[in-house]
């Protein structure tokens, strides 16, 4: 039997390491804390190369995607264009698009408080009729 998402997830940080796993596992717990009802998905798998697939959650949707570049970790939240933002974490993706990304460095970290809100507000937004 094949790993569950949650355990490919697990590989996936481990395999990034360093700071940028750190940071992209402290940030699936929170989500995770934010929507203990969250799906955890792997995505836009690529078998013609390492990469193992992009880790997706998921509530009624894709709520937001993660994933590690040399120097950072982004989280992009599919609809994130059409969330509030009053701590203004929304620093990448910004143009004409739907979506909204958080891009996070090795010495930044995001305002955990309001990352959770985002996540509640983002998981309302999929579940609400309001938008179709």
């Amino acid at each position: 039997m094949g790993k569950s998402p949650s355990e490919e997830i697990d590989e996936i940080i481990d395999e990034v390491g360093g700071w940028r796993g750190d940071k992209l596992s402290s940030l699936r717990r929170l989500i995770k804390r934010a929507d203990p009802d969250i799906v955890e998905e792997i995505k836009w798998r690529k078998p013609s190369n390492s990469m193992r697939g992009v880790p997706v959650w998921s509530h009624d949707g894709i709520m937001c995607t993660g994933e590690t570049y040399k120097n950072k970790v982004k989280l992009t939240f599919a609809h994130g264009a059409s969330l509030r933002d009053p701590k203004s974490l929304f620093n990448s993706s910004l143009g004409r698009g739907t979506r909204r990304a958080i891009d996070l460095d090795e010495i930044h970290d995001v305002d955990e408080e309001a990352f959770m809100a985002l996540v509640q507000e983002a998981v309302a937004w999929n579940e609400s009729s309001t938008r179709y």
